[in-house]
């Protein structure tokens, strides 16, 4: 049976191939039962014992673009996330825009003043009485945790910046809380060190629920480099232009002609868009002279 089967994951740890597992994602990206247990057939087909995540994952992409490019953009999404990359600044940009969905005013790159030195908060978030001083640990390739000496650093970051505070003889207006953001995972005791030392945590699916997959899921918010109709340099060239987001390409033919997409391409690269983010089909309007 397939299920006695191993896999390998990218962290190189291995644990029984579940079918259940594969039907979860594929029905987070919009898959019907019918393309599920297709998919999952070729997959049994080819399964082998110690297939890497990876190849799963290949072969599942591969048939969901082949019906559908808004549902293998969604199902990439992890991957998406880790082209970010290399630098970690469009990914403080994307958690940025996933917080303001949530009701905070932001800001990128704040310089804070601490007791002992200054410290560069990634992002600074407000809502209401609360102040979150956030850190994004952002990684390009998979298998990689955020162990607990992320959380004791941050900590003591966080510290340094209250004891100052407190010297001065501010009196916090707001309930300042510490938040570390991944596109991976925490390893355990970094989960029990941040819930002792009242940090908060995101990330890929941590907390359960309320994950970074869930709450981009929730939004809608998902990166440009999701979408299977661009290329790897056409992605890169909107990045350099801060263009993080699927929804800010909503209709802008003539950003995607900035960069060298014809008419006809430039529809099949909206429709994409608008399929993904919940909005009617793209028609081009054809211009006379």
């Amino acid at each position: 049976m397939n299920n006695e089967f191993t896999i390998t994951k990218a962290s190189g740890e291995k644990s029984p191939f579940s079918e259940e597992k594969v039907r979860a994602s594929l029905r987070r990206s919009g898959a019907d039962n019918e393309q599920i247990e297709f998919i999952l057939q070729e997959i049994r087909n080819q399964l082998y014992d110690g297939m890497t995540t990876r190849n799963i994952y290949k072969i599942a992409f591969a048939l969901l673009k082949s019906g559908s490019r808004h549902q293998a953009a969604r199902y990439h999404l992890k991957y998406a996330i880790m082209e970010l990359g290399p630098s970690g600044f469009p990914f403080e940009k994307y958690v940025a825009e996933l917080l303001k969905k949530e009701g905070y005013r932001t800001k990128t790159g704040q310089i804070l003043q601490g007791k002992c030195v200054t410290h560069e908060i990634d992002i600074l978030a407000e809502k209401d009485s609360e102040q979150l001083l956030i850190e994004c640990k952002y990684h390009n390739q998979p298998g990689i945790s955020c162990n607990v000496k992320i959380p004791l650093y941050i900590h003591a970051r966080f510290n340094d910046i209250e004891a100052h505070l407190l010297k001065k003889g501010v009196h916090p207006a707001k309930q300042r809380k510490g938040l570390i953001v991944t596109n991976t995972r925490f390893t355990e005791d970094a989960i029990q060190y941040a819930g002792c030392s009242g940090l908060r945590l995101m990330g890929w699916a941590h907390p359960f629920g309320k994950g970074l997959k869930d709450k981009i899921d929730h939004y809608g918010l998902y990166p440009i480099t999701c979408l299977t109709s661009l290329t790897v340099a056409e992605k890169q060239k909107l990045l350099g232009m801060e263009i993080v987001l699927c929804s800010e390409l909503l209709n802008k033919t003539e950003l995607l002609k900035s960069i060298g997409i014809k008419t006809i391409r430039a529809a099949t690269v909206l429709n994409e868009v608008n399929n993904l983010c919940g909005h009617p089909p793209y028609h081009p309007i054809h211009q006379t002279h």
